[in-house]
């Protein structure tokens, strides 16, 4: 949920009932990994069941991906200081 700023990431929802998607649902075959796990809001996943996306008719608004250390980083403190995004590659 961090990782996704506590968003749905079929709605854009923040705040309220948020969850876990699998976008390839558990019985499709689909993984407990970063890249098939997504915040989503208890409408949006009501409103997707066991089905993919693209099944019943959702888009993603971002693509997941396993974060890094930078994400780490950005998510662990409230402000970074800007003499130190040349080394964290934030330019």
């Amino acid at each position: 949920m961090r990782r996704d700023g506590y968003r749905c990431q079929y709605c854009g929802a923040s705040g309220g009932n948020l969850t876990i998607d699998h976008i390839i649902p558990r019985s499709q075959g689909g993984e407990d990994t970063w890249e098939n796990l997504v915040t989503a809001c208890v409408t949006c996943n009501n409103k997707k069941n066991d089905r993919r996306p693209e099944e019943a008719n959702m888009k993603l608004l971002k693509q997941p991906r396993k974060p890094n250390h930078i994400t780490f980083i950005k998510h662990s403190i409230n402000k970074i200081d800007e003499r130190w995004k040349p080394y964290l590659f934030l330019n």
